[in-house]
Order: C-alpha cells, then sequence, then structure tokens
C-alpha cells in the first residue's frame, strides 16, 4: 500500500466518511452459516494475535480468538443478519393518542465501521401516531438491531427513523442520538468529552414547535 493510499485511508477513517444509507453487504453475506462463519473469523483472529507477539498456548489467551467470533457473529455484529431483524407489533390506534408518544434514554451500543472501537450513547424517540401505535419495548429493539452492526452514526440515525416511518406508517417520527465514539476518546485526537449528535424528522416534527417540544422533553 502506497504512503498516498494510507494517508487517504485514514483521513476517511478519521472524519467518518459515510457512502451509503444502507449498510455496504456483499451479494453473498449469509451463503455461510453463522458456525461456518465463527470458524473462519476465529482462525484470523488467531492469526491477529500471533502477528500481534500473544502467546496463544497461554491459558489466559487460547480462547480468546473463539470468544472474538463468536462475539462478532452472535453479539456485537448481529444486526447485520436480516433473521434477527424485531418482529415489529403494531396495533390500531384505537384509544385515538394524537399526543406526542417519546420513548428516551434508549441504551445505544454499536461499533464504528472504520476501527471497530465501541459507541456507546442515548437514542430519543418520539412520533405522533396517524392510525398505528407500536409496543414500546419494539423501539428499543429496533434502536438494537440497526446498532448491532458496523455503523456510521449518521446512517444509524436514518436506518432507525425510516425502519419507523414503515412500522407506524406515519411521517411524524423523530429520532436523536447521543453517543461517545471510542475512535475519538482512545485514538486519534483522544477527545476524553466530546459526544456527537445526529437527528432526523419528518411530518409534523418539521414544525419548530414540535420539534422543541421533543427537545425539551428529553434533556
Amino acid at each position: 500500500m502506497g504512503e498516498k493510499e494510507k494517508i487517504q485511508i485514514e483521513l476517511e477513517g478519521d472524519n467518518h466518511i459515510m457512502t451509503s444509507i444502507d449498510t455496504p453487504m456483499l451479494d453473498n453475506a449469509f451463503d455461510k452459516s453463522d458456525e461456518e462463519k465463527i470458524e473462519i473469523i476465529q482462525d484470523y483472529f488467531a492469526e491477529i494475535m500471533k502477528t500481534l507477539g500473544l502467546d496463544l498456548k497461554d491459558d489466559s489467551l487460547k480462547g480468546t480468538p473463539y470468544r472474538v467470533a463468536k462475539m462478532y457473529v452472535k453479539e456485537i455484529f448481529a444486526g447485520l443478519n436480516p433473521k434477527n431483524k424485531p418482529v415489529i407489533s403494531v396495533f390500531e390506534n384505537k384509544y385515538h393518542y394524537n399526543k406526542m408518544l417519546i420513548e428516551k434514554n434508549i441504551t445505544l451500543t454499536s461499533a464504528c465501521e472504520h476501527h471497530f472501537l465501541p459507541i456507546v450513547g442515548k437514542a430519543h424517540v418520539g412520533y405522533i401516531s396517524s392510525g398505528k401505535v407500536i409496543g414500546l419495548s419494539k423501539i428499543n429493539r429496533i434502536v438494537e438491531y440497526f446498532g448491532k452492526r458496523p455503523q456510521v452514526q449518521e446512517r444509524m440515525t436514518l436506518q432507525i427513523y425510516d425502519e419507523l416511518k414503515k412500522a407506524l406508517d406515519t411521517e411524524h417520527v423523530i429520532v436523536v442520538i447521543d453517543a461517545e465514539h471510542l475512535c475519538v476518546s482512545t485514538r486519534g485526537v483522544k477527545d476524553l468529552t466530546s459526544s456527537t449528535i445526529t437527528m432526523e424528522y419528518g411530518g409534523q416534527f418539521n414544525e419548530l414547535p414540535y420539534r422543541e417540544e421533543f427537545l425539551r422533553f428529553i434533556e
């Protein structure tokens, strides 16, 4: 790899450039089973550890490649697989609640796709029913699902927003994410105090009074 290419790669990573609203995936992404992927990742990660000079014969380290591989496939990147997408329960708004509903301080964990380091923060979601309501826990599940993949925060915000719009069949949705990126706090600039805020909204939330009311509630 040439020096210019290395510099360009570093710039793209540090600037958190997003190339697509959809998570970039190969056409054959799910040809292999989870178990096959774990076996392959385990072997590769063992080679990474050996390259770093670690002794995999040590009792503390010998199981690390498998643990990391299982964690990637079954846990922190499980949201890559559509079969893990939560079933969204929506109901008719029979009680005609037509004001804002807010689910705030939803715990969010993800991973930066540029460095595979954690993104940790809170998501805040609001919507105004156009005839459908969603089970409250399903909002948390949607946030969790899109968090469990290598991400860029802007994309994650849009994905959660679009999914809620489709599920609720309404434009009146707002999503705010406030998160710390460990690729900022533990490497590069090493800023321990900053966080990143992203927002997407539509429908009545395009009107400033609705947006301001939502933002007051999540303060």
